[in-house]
């Protein structure tokens, strides 16, 4: 199983073990020692050199505190471990865990323990994190849907393990080489310097401009004008490269969002789209239901 995940750090005890380091050698040293009632793996270290290892421990079924390790299963040698200190991440969370594999100290390893914050640790065995691209125009900058679904990532303890890949579009890299252009609002401190810009939910008098914006934008400026602009050009994310790819033959699933959605989140194989003015809970949503297109069964142990 790839990805897996403690469903909490409390179920995982941090073992010293002084004599040699194989896995014979910490079969034999952990068998038959008590464990703590909720200890289900073991993060055995050497003392000697630092290594790390990671082994389940089995015990009879018992409501004692501690109880004797009846076997012990390897899961982890210590050539395909890598131990972390990275007190930045709260161990409890699959995504901060996430970001920990893709560390260059972690390169190659089956199994990635943290060392994190509040002192826990836990670990990624097997990890291969969801990969998410979200799909925005800039500014503003750091990209607000960007921004949104990592803090609700950040959180989350039930989604899998997910790194999310910005996907960004510069407005800058739009805007027509001459003319008068007009931008849907101020809010997002959009700058043009040297060029006649106009703010369409200011409603100026009609210019023949280049309207830069989406269908909504084309809309209002319908409905002020009575005419379509002269001219215009398309920024609505959704709009902005491939929208639509098939499992496994492109570059993964796509979280964006569109003005023309109000008050749902909007999914179609790959794609999620979320309102332009979403909530933390619609991008949680987004997110939740494209995880579960890649990993379907994925649930913390």
């Amino acid at each position: 199983m790839d990805n897996l995940i403690p469903g909490a750090y409390r179920g995982v005890a941090v073992a010293w073990v002084d004599g040699p380091f194989t896995a014979d050698a910490l079969v034999a040293h952990l068998t038959g020692r008590e464990a703590y009632r909720r200890t289900r793996w073991i993060v055995a270290r050497s003392r000697r050199d630092g290594a790390t290892a990671l082994v389940a421990v089995h015990r009879p079924a018992s409501e004692a505190l501690f109880s004797p390790i009846v076997s012990v299963e390897v899961l982890a040698g210590p050539d395909e471990t890598c131990f972390l200190e990275r007190h930045e991440l709260d161990t409890a969370v699959p995504a901060q865990l996430a970001r920990a594999t893709e560390d260059p100290a972690a390169a190659g390893a089956r199994c990635v323990v943290v060392h994190g914050r509040y002192g826990h640790v836990s670990f990624v065995l097997d990890p291969r994190p969801v990969r998410i691209r979200v799909r925005e125009v800039l500014p503003p900058a750091p990209a607000k849907l960007l921004d949104q679904a990592q803090r609700v990532l950040d959180v989350a303890e039930d989604l899998p393990p997910i790194l999310l890949e910005a996907e960004e579009f510069s407005l800058a890299d739009h805007v027509p080489a001459a003319g008068p252009v007009l931008l849907p609002c101020r809010g997002a401190d959009i700058d043009l310097p040297g060029r006649d810009t106009w703010f369409l939910d200011e409603r100026p008098p009609h210019h023949d401009w280049t309207l830069l914006g989406c269908a909504r934008s084309r809309e209002i400026h319908q409905w002020f004008y009575g005419e379509p602009p002269a001219g215009s050009v398309d920024l609505c994310p959704r709009e902005l490269g491939p929208r639509v790819l098939a499992p496994g033959g492109g570059a993964g699933p796509l979280l964006t969002k569109c003005c023309l959605l109000e008050d749902k989140v909007e999914m179609t194989p790959g794609l999620a789209v979320v309102p332009w003015g979403s909530t933390l809970g619609q991008i949680g949503d987004a997110l939740a239901a494209l995880a579960r297109e890649v990993e379907p069964l994925w649930a913390p142990a």
